[in-house]
């Protein structure tokens, strides 16, 4: 008889190792400096924002450890919705994954590559030009190719990335900390910020929004549960260790930085100079290289989702052509269908971040941060399987059914205020102030609720046609 279920071969140690390499990417080279300007280069403010949107990380990564562990047989969020929710709640998550959120994020991953590449070869390259626009272009179709045509090959360069983007942080960490210490600047960074403020509490929210960014990938490492022994116990030990592990890295790098370059420095041209300041222009331009590599592992990672994203609606016969986008090639075993209208919404998400980024927006009051925005929509999208896991498990364990969710419910409320205030009040009063009208976050929603109800409608017609 033959044995279909996976061998538990991971241990604590493993799943810790798991969970930060999958968080840790992109974000936190380039969220950074958006941090050190969100908060007037303020530095301890900007540990502030680290420290809480770690913490809400942390929350909610326990819960989700306690889902993975209840609810066994099934991985992620959309299976977790659809456990705890229901089947429509699962379809409008999926929905929102395949054509918000992971073609959102991918899209911005192929501007950070690019930015970063061009950055190697010009520190004061336009990175909101052509060049920028056609190798961004590049690199996304390249992720695509590689996912499609050779699986195998994305799998062996994830890996490979997930290993190297680790390099630059634990120098930083070390080096750059030191080197702070020794020639004065992180000193003078926590002085400046404890004697000419700069900021304020309020521009910590904007701090959180961009923070997020880099936290987000948590809730994929729920998926090593069927092979993790013991996962009962090691799965929220590992989420919770590890994300802990991840918070501590991002802030100690934050610091780190200080010690290659002076705040109003970092402010204006980020990570590459502060390395090339603390290695010189050879050993600068050897950890930047490490930096687009890590950039490209998490497109890659990112690109891998999308083209799987409206294959995992379709196997659950749900949205448009079911039986179409789930076919898989017989030859690639990919789902090919799939993954080519994904290209297709990273694309749309792509020229969307340019135009929305101009000088002068294309989009006007429709020009958002595709960033930030569809990363905090998850958090509004965990109320409902929080409240209802309470509902339905809450008596039976006190702390983790019912204390535990009930925070997690606060942080993810929390969020979804950040983001309010982030890119809806913040905004709003400095248009004000030159009698100008903006409100991002609103005009986020307007498109969020089109391509929601056009999901919907999908679904309706699929659940209503007799054929």
């Amino acid at each position: 008889m033959q044995n279909n279920q996976l061998h538990k071969r991971y241990g604590l140690f493993t799943a810790i190792c798991m969970v930060v390499g999958i968080v840790i990417g992109s974000g936190v080279f380039f969220k950074a400096q958006d941090i050190l300007n969100y908060t007037d280069g303020n530095m301890l403010l900007g540990i502030l924002a680290w420290v809480i949107g770690g913490i809400v990380m942390i929350i909610c990564a326990f819960n989700f450890a306690n889902f993975a562990t209840k609810y066994a047989k099934v991985n992620g969020i959309v299976d977790y919705a659809e456990a705890i929710v229901g089947k429509k709640y699962a379809y409008m998550t999926g929905w929102f994954l395949s054509t918000i959120y992971f073609p959102a994020m991918t899209s911005v991953l192929a501007w950070v590559s690019a930015r970063y590449t061009l950055i190697l070869f010009d520190p004061k390259a336009d990175i909101t030009g052509g060049l920028c626009i056609a190798l961004g272009a590049f690199y996304l179709c390249l992720a695509y190719a590689v996912n499609v045509l050779s699986p195998k090959l994305a799998g062996k360069f994830e890996v490979s990335a997930t290993v190297i983007k680790l390099i630059p942080l634990a120098v930083i960490v070390v080096i750059g900390t030191i080197a702070g210490l020794l020639n004065g600047n992180t000193t003078e960074a926590f002085s400046s910020a404890v004697h000419n403020g700069g900021g304020d509490f309020s521009s910590v929210f904007a701090g959180i929004a961009a923070a997020a960014f880099a936290y987000e990938g948590w809730v994929i490492a729920t998926s090593i549960n069927a092979e993790l022994k013991d996962s009962k116990k090691n799965l929220p030990r590992a989420l919770v260790i590890g994300t802990i592990i991840i918070m501590a890295v991002y802030i100690l790098y934050f610091i780190g930085l200080t010690g290659g370059a002076s705040v109003d420095i970092l402010r204006a041209e980020g990570s590459p100079t502060a390395f090339k300041n603390l290695f010189g222009n050879i050993g600068g331009t050897v950890m930047n290289v490490f930096i687009v590599i890590s950039c490209l592992g998490t497109l890659n990672g990112l690109m891998l989702a999308c083209t799987r994203s409206l294959y995992s609606i379709a196997v659950r016969d749900c949205g448009p052509k079911p039986k179409t986008l789930a076919s898989v090639d017989p030859e690639t075993n990919m789902p090919s269908n799939s993954a080519v209208l994904a290209l297709l919404c990273c694309g749309a998400w792509f020229f969307y971040f340019y135009a929305a980024n101009l000088t002068e927006p294309v989009f006007g009051l429709f020009s958002f941060d595709s960033s930030e925005l569809p990363i905090i929509t998850i958090y509004a999208i965990y109320i409902p399987i929080f409240v209802m896991f309470i509902i339905k498990e809450g008596k039976k364990n006190i702390l983790k059914n019912m204390i535990m969710p009930i925070l997690a419910l606060i942080a993810s409320l929390f969020m979804v205020f950040v983001a309010i205030y982030a890119h809806g009040i913040r905004h709003y009063q400095a248009a004000a102030a030159n009698g100008e009208f903006s409100f991002p976050v609103l005009f986020y929603l307007i498109v969020f609720a089109v391509i929601m109800v056009i999901g919907a409608i999908f679904y309706k017609h699929k659940n209503t046609d007799p054929s």
